[in-house]
């Protein structure tokens, strides 16, 4: 069951605090019977990528996407509480019907960044679980692989393919947002019933390290 309210086309920002703004020009005022609302989650300690598509299918009736930015003056338990306390507000706002989040990884060059990511991906699940919404994890080379046909596509070729999918001519910036993006569309595609949502997923090394500073 979607959340009965809907953003309106060219409503511009949401404005969820200091740290996070949604994009939300391209939701239009209508509901549909049977559509449904996805949320997808790119973990990263300096920027947490958010996206939110809602649809039916292959049919996408409207999204938003911003991301969770924090300091790397601040100190790691206060960062880890921003991106928690973000996330937590926009879940228990927006009512979504699945979440979606990049699996974590861990790459033999930089060990400590992916300690450090597990435990950005951690206080993600836990506010997931504090609004019971249903989640999974897909590792970041199988959502490139669905959506751009290659697990190895950069990061500006799976934007471009997101973009395409949306019908959206502006770049979405950062690029967070467009992989959160990627990773809630592919929720949406996937979406039959609940069952689905329990599929397990082969953890993935993927080599990259530009989501922590």
């Amino acid at each position: 069951m979607l959340d009965a309210r809907c953003w309106i086309q060219g409503a511009g920002y949401k404005n969820y605090g200091p740290y996070l703004s949604l994009d939300t020009r391209h939701f239009v005022l209508r509901k549909e019977h049977g559509m449904i609302k996805v949320i997808g989650v790119d973990p990263g300690l300096s920027a947490t990528g958010v996206g939110i598509v809602r649809g039916m299918g292959l049919k996408v009736d409207g999204f938003s996407f911003g991301s969770i930015h924090t300091s790397k003056n601040l100190p790691l338990p206060s960062r880890l509480d921003q991106i928690f306390s973000n996330l937590l507000t926009v879940l228990k706002d927006e009512k979504p019907d699945l979440m979606v989040v990049e699996d974590v990884f861990s790459v033999e060059k930089f060990p400590n960044a992916g300690i450090t990511l597990g435990k950005v991906t951690g206080v993600i699940l836990l506010a997931g679980c504090r609004v019971e919404v249903p989640v999974i994890e897909v590792p970041v080379r199988e959502s490139k692989q669905v959506l751009t046909g290659n697990g190895n596509a950069t990061k500006m070729q799976l934007e471009k393919t997101v973009r395409s999918l949306l019908n959206l001519t502006t770049p979405i910036r950062p690029y967070h947002a467009s992989d959160a993006m990627g990773l809630a569309l592919l929720g949406l595609f996937r979406y039959n019933d609940r069952s689905t949502q329990r599929t397990p997923y082969k953890r993935e090394k993927t080599k990259c390290n530009d989501r922590l500073s």
